[in-house]
């Protein structure tokens, strides 16, 4: 991996882990005001988990498993 794809990747994930945050602050805050819509918060939910599915599998590119 040249250092061009290398940059590319720790932007999308800096980008993914951000959105990730936000989903999760979206989601206290539904849960805390009251402002419960089930179907709303299981959908952000399931977002944040693949957002979170994403992230590894760029962290692996990242940094690969170096068992020798």
């Amino acid at each position: 991996m040249n250092e061009e794809d290398e940059q590319e990747l720790r932007f999308e994930l800096a980008r993914l882990r951000q959105e990730h945050s936000d989903l999760d602050a979206a989601i206290a805050v539904m849960s805390e005001t009251g402002r419960i819509d089930p179907l709303r918060i299981q959908r952000l939910k399931k977002k944040k988990l693949a957002l979170k599915d994403r992230i590894a599998v760029l962290e692996d590119q990242l940094l690969p498993d170096i068992s020798a």
